[in-house]
Formats: structure tokens, C-alpha cells, sequence
């Protein structure tokens, strides 16, 4: 159980770096899309016309679905494994991508959040690697000899 741990908690910042690369994706496609002389309209992004329209899709898919599923798993494993601290690790996390996912749907309204929420994956990538830590086993004690 505590290797299920591990894995769903490292799974966290993995994403969260995949979440970086497909924006990036996004953001130089659209640049290039509309450097082209296209304009980046809905029905560009939703027809898939647009490059950078899978960027963005997968950061959707990604951040809305894949990582708070991952986050859940990791509080719920929390509670079977036997790790000091595992708990509260794994409940900042999935309310770091609670924060996470608010500031992507404020975001679409205020788009200076976006700020935020890109400063905050930083923080939800380091809470998900302390949580990782707490799933390494602590060393047995040296016995005096």
C-alpha cells in the first residue's frame, strides 16, 4: 500500500510537468496559428483548425479530470497506509488542485488569475513531492553494538 502511495503522489508533480509542456504546446501553436495570418477564434479551437488547439485540450483534460482523480486516489490510499503525516499530505494536495482548478474557472473571467494559477502548480508540485517523502521508509534506528 505504501508503494500505492508513492506512486499516486509522485503521479502529481509528473503531471503537473506534463501540464506545463502541453500549455507551452498550446501557446506556441496558437502563435504560430495566427502568426500565419489565421485568426484563433471558438470555431478554429473547436474544429481543431487551430495548431495549438491540442495544447490547450490536454491541459483541459488534464488538469480538470486526470489530476484532482489522482488527488482523491491519494487521499483515499492515505487513509489504508500506515505513514505518519500521510494523511494531511495527501489532503493539502487535493485541496491545492481544488485551489488549482478554481483559479483555471476564475481565470476564464478575470484572466489575471491565470497568473496565480500558473504560481500555483508550483506549489502543488512541491506539496505532491513532500507527500512522496512521506512514503519512503523512515531508516531503523542504529543499534549500539
Amino acid at each position: 500500500m505504501r508503494g500505492a502511495y508513492r506512486i499516486l503522489a509522485i503521479a502529481i508533480p509528473v503531471l503537473v510537468g506534463i501540464q506545463a509542456a502541453v500549455i507551452a504546446l498550446g501557446q506556441f501553436g496558437i502563435e504560430s496559428w495566427v502568426g500565419d495570418g489565421h485568426a484563433y477564434t471558438a470555431a478554429a479551437r473547436d474544429n481543431g483548425d487551430a495548431t495549438g488547439a491540442l495544447g490547450i485540450d490536454l491541459h483541459s483534460v488534464i488538469g480538470m479530470m486526470v489530476i484532482p482523480v489522482v488527488a482523491l486516489a491519494l487521499l483515499v490510499v492515505a487513509f489504508l497506509v500506515r505513514v505518519p503525516g500521510a494523511v494531511r499530505w495527501a489532503a493539502l494536495v487535493l485541496a491545492d488542485v481544488v485551489v488549482q482548478v478554481a483559479l483555471a474557472v476564475a481565470a476564464e473571467s478575470v484572466p489575471a488569475l491565470g497568473l496565480l494559477h500558473g504560481l500555483n502548480a508550483f506549489l502543488l508540485f512541491g506539496l505532491a513531492m513532500m507527500a512522496a517523502q512521506r512514503g519512503v521508509s523512515a531508516p531503523a534506528p542504529a543499534r549500539a553494538g
